[in-house]
């Protein structure tokens, strides 16, 4: 029976240098696409790269975010997944014209995939450029993460209308100068039996007995994700700040109000003259506070 988790489990292989994490999103993968009429094949995609952002984020355990997106002249013009280190997702995408299902290149055309590691905390944001080779996005993002990070890594992706999940492999550093490849390629092996039915209905405790049952596995406590946008009025209100008081006022005399769209939520934020006002004053108090200090 399916049930619903929002939730990734890491796994361990206690006799070999192994480990491994299953995400699935239900009510998460839900809210991301209840938001936007997203055509059925870029809706597939959204969904397999919205599981790899969150097994990737939980790989290398931020503190930020981690942002993945894909640009493209093709039909497909962009694809942004954000995870945060806590599991916090959201994602959006724009498109022209007709989806046809096909390889992920021909959808994006001549374009390019960025992966940001936002540290959320002043620092300078990390950029990697992830060279569009493969079929899919698991293949792009695990050529990138065994070439860049050096670490042998394998996903599998999968999503539909109601749930998106993915499972993913890696092979940890052994101290071996002769390092032991049997086991990395037997789990690999069995793990390309997984069908995307599997990954988007059978509870995660349960896949990884499925698969491993004759190893000896640690699971662990599972971590729960959650949709979260980073948007608020008062974020609004400082982007407002940024443009300037003489921008934001010629766009009310010209239209009667700023509204502000948010891709990825779809909330609407709209200030008059009055809001305007209450936001440049805002930043004229604390200005003076700081001044009589």
């Amino acid at each position: 029976m399916k049930t619903s988790s929002d939730s990734l489990r890491r796994f361990l292989f206690e006799h070999a240098s192994l480990r491994g994490e299953i995400v699935r999103l239900d009510a998460t993968w839900q809210s991301v696409i209840d938001r936007h009429d997203y055509p059925e094949v870029l809706r597939d995609l959204m969904g397999e790269l919205c599981a790899a952002a969150v097994l990737l984020a939980a790989t290398l355990k931020l503190k930020g975010a981690m942002v993945l997106q894909i640009h493209g002249k093709g039909a497909l013009k962009l694809l942004v997944v954000e995870c945060s280190g806590d599991l916090e997702l959201r994602a959006t995408a724009k498109w022209e014209g007709d989806l046809a299902r096909g390889k992920l290149q021909e959808l994006v055309g001549d374009g390019r995939f960025v992966i940001t590691l936002d540290h959320k905390d002043g620092n300078q944001a990390y950029q990697g450029i992830v060279a569009l080779e493969g079929d899919s996005i698991a293949e792009i993002l695990q050529n990138y993460m065994t070439r860049s990070e050096q670490l042998e890594t394998r996903l599998w992706l999968a999503a539909d209308g109601k749930s998106a999940g993915g499972m993913l492999l890696q092979k940890l550093p052994q101290p071996d100068e002769v390092p032991d490849e049997e086991p990395w390629e037997n789990a690999v092996q069995i793990a390309n039996t997984l069908k995307p039915e599997e990954l988007l209905n059978v509870p995660s405790a349960e896949l990884v007995h499925l698969l491993y049952h004759e190893e000896d596995i640690r699971l662990f406590d599972a971590q729960d994700v959650v949709f979260r946008c980073t948007c608020s009025r008062d974020n609004v209100a400082r982007m407002l700040r940024m443009l300037g008081r003489e921008e934001v006022d010629a766009i009310i005399d010209e239209r009667g109000d700023v509204e502000v769209h948010c891709e990825f939520c779809n909330q609407r934020y709209v200030f008059d003259q009055v809001d305007a006002n209450a936001a440049f004053a805002d930043v004229m108090a604390v200005s003076a506070n700081k001044t009589l200090h």
